[in-house]
């Protein structure tokens, strides 16, 4: 990893979760700390990657779609470091308009989405954290570049399950539903323990040593974090499932240990 994407306020011997599903998507801007962790995971995981893959075809589809039903205004809150297939080239490719606020607290995702987005004033990069849901919805650059009395998707893709209950997390998705004109999506996808719970603690365990927790929550917990929220179909179901393309059925969805789903207001 080259000097420049690491600023110097971080501390790369603390595995970041950005870094850690970087590298698991195959990107080069993460640590020996990162790297580590990864491998453990890998061993407890082996599939780590394919889900970290599907993870991120189900962002993708959800933008799609969303995108395909007029909506231009996408905050991504928990980014991480961009890859493949971005939230603002997905979204414009269906949506040429489309505006994007990505969101992460992580220093070195910040500093690679700020170099990979210059010159592109339709989308800026927020560093703040999805714990304090205020401090994104009133942030000059968001409220510069968003009309928050327009319909606006607001992705937690791979992020509410780094919030632990006593964080609240409802309390996150609820401040962006009151923030939301009608029109508005929820994008979700997170960890589950229903199909592997042995899996799923041994992978919490091991993020314990990580810059944020991964705590897996039942079905019914994720789903309510769409109070007050239509669900779009299928409904929450394993990532795999939720309007996969031409070619792209799975067997034993479950074993990718993530739902995913997208709400309407």
């Amino acid at each position: 990893m080259g000097s420049e994407w690491i600023p110097p306020e971080v501390d790369s011997r603390r595995p970041s979760v950005a870094r850690v599903y970087d590298y698991l998507l195959g990107g080069d801007h993460n640590f020996a700390s990162d790297r580590d962790l990864a491998t453990a995971l890998l061993r407890v995981e082996p599939l780590a990657r394919e889900l970290a893959q599907a993870n991120r075809a189900f962002l993708r589809r959800a933008v799609r779609a969303i995108a395909g039903t007029g909506v231009d205004q996408f905050v991504d809150i928990g980014s991480g470091i961009p890859t493949q297939g971005t939230v603002h080239e997905v979204a414009r490719s269906v949506n040429p308009g489309a505006k994007v606020v990505y969101v992460d607290n992580d220093d070195v995702a910040v500093a690679h989405s700020r170099t990979i987005l210059a010159g592109d004033d339709q989308a800026v990069v927020l560093q703040a954290d999805m714990r304090s849901p205020e401090d994104i919805l009133t942030a000059p650059a968001l409220k510069g570049l968003l009309d928050l009395s327009r319909p606006v998707a607001f992705l937690l893709v791979a992020a509410l399950h780094l919030v632990k209950d006593e964080e609240d997390p409802a309390a996150i998705v609820a401040a962006l539903r009151d923030a939301a004109a009608p029109g508005s999506h929820l994008v979700v996808s997170h960890l589950t323990h229903e199909a592997e719970p042995g899996k799923t603690a041994a992978i919490g365990k091991l993020y314990d040593r990580a810059s944020s927790p991964a705590v897996s929550r039942s079905h019914a917990e994720i789903l309510r974090f769409f109070d007050g929220w239509d669900l779009l179909d299928p409904g929450l179901v394993y990532v795999p499932l939720w309007r996969p393309g031409e070619g792209e059925a799975v067997a034993d969805p479950e074993r990718f240990l993530v739902f995913g789903g997208v709400g309407r207001r």
